[in-house]
């Protein structure tokens, strides 16, 4: 108890100089973004919006892919002019890497990211399957996502942790105000890795054990720096865990949004590539996730095209929502459309408890799905 009072009023005495000296508050350690802009509320509100398997980069060599890129970027412009988030999460497969050339398949994070850049908008990737291929890796495109945009991106790798093959575990901080002391939401990005290694070989579909630990060391340290239990979070992994097919198979079928995806084939969750992954491989990540992770709003993945659905896994307390099929690239279906997940934080000024509502807008506008969060039984 005395040493965690020392190290509030330490970091207390750091924070007030800091401030005062124009310095950084926080040492690099909780602050990993020192050369970036502090994310926070405005007029106590902060809006995120989710574009989810953009599949950039699908046969660029006909017509027809070339088509799918102009039109996600029309969508993407369109909806941040209408949306105007405070930030943008990419929910993995923002490439399809199959179809790609070594040689320049990078570049498309470019085109990717260009609507963003234009605006201004921060920004953080999660990575998919179709993100690990022998000409691209998660790590190829979080380099360049860095290089391209080294102001705006916030994606960043955490060494030591998720692998080779999914390096892409990270947490971004938002704060009520530029000048708070710690943050009041984190966001909480992960790496289901999947996919093909540069030889060919496929990988394992699910979030690497030392994920796990990482989780629970990690909110320890903000316990300690930030005070127990006083930020809330939103997390982010494109494979959905493997839990969610159990989700879907209890469905409420009154629940908003499109259930057309079904979860119980090979690939559609973590930890089920037959031959390659036995079953329930991601369930030290599912429970890190929903011991360790304090005032957890959601889990948002994407990978399924045709599902947009919310519910709660009453086991472990965890939300569970998909995001909406952004990209023209990637598999479809007559009624799907295209469109964005978003989610709106807000600050009750009385007490400051965090709310959250969240909703599907379509390309041409339409909301749906909209609901508040998280979930309770």
């Amino acid at each position: 108890m005395a040493i965690s009072m020392w190290l509030h009023f330490a970091l207390y005495v750091v924070h007030t100089l800091a401030v005062a000296t124009g310095q950084q508050p926080l040492p690099l350690a909780f602050n990993p973004y020192p050369n970036h802009d502090r994310l926070a509320f405005s007029s106590q509100k902060f809006k995120l919006t989710v574009f989810s398997d953009l599949h950039f980069g699908e046969n660029p060599w006909h017509d027809w892919g070339r088509e799918q890129d102009a039109n996600s970027t029309r969508l993407m412009r369109r909806v941040l002019a209408t949306e105007k988030p405070d930030f943008v999460a990419i929910s993995g497969d923002l490439i399809t890497g199959e179809n790609t050339f070594k040689e320049n398949s990078t570049l498309l994070i470019d085109q990717l990211t260009l609507p963003m850049r234009e605006k201004g908008i921060p920004f953080a990737s999660c990575h998919g399957n179709h993100d690990n291929n022998p000409n691209i890796t998660h790590l190829a495109e979080i380099k360049r996502e860095n290089y391209i945009a080294p102001k705006l991106s916030y994606t960043r790798v955490t060494p030591g942790i998720g692998g080779a093959d999914g390096p892409g575990n990270f947490w971004v901080p938002v704060y009520a105000t530029k000048h708070s002391l710690a943050p009041i939401l984190v966001l909480w990005f992960f790496d289901s890795r999947s996919g093909h290694s540069a030889n060919g070989t496929q990988l394992p579909d699910f979030v690497d054990p030392s994920v796990a630990k990482w989780i629970k060391e990690e909110n320890a340290r903000m316990d300690v720096w930030w005070g127990k239990g006083k930020r809330s979070s939103l997390a982010f992994v494109h494979i959905p865990p493997h839990i969610v097919e159990s989700l879907q198979q209890n469905l409420d079928p009154t629940t908003p949004g499109l259930n057309d995806d079904s979860l119980a084939g090979d690939g559609s969750i973590q930890s089920t590539s037959p031959g390659i992954t036995p079953p329930g491989q991601d369930e030290p990540f599912w429970t890190a996730v929903g011991k360790y992770i304090p005032n957890l709003f959601a889990v948002v993945s994407g990978h399924d095209h045709g599902n947009e659905w919310c519910a709660l896994d009453s086991e472990k307390e965890i939300t569970f929502c998909f995001a909406k099929h952004s990209g023209y690239g990637g598999y479809s279906s007559d009624g799907w459309g295209y469109g964005v997940r978003n989610f709106e934080f807000g600050i009750d000024s009385k007490s400051g408890k965090m709310s959250v509502r969240t909703w599907i807008r379509l390309e041409e506008g339409e909301i749906k799905a909209e609901m508040g969060l998280p979930l309770v039984s």
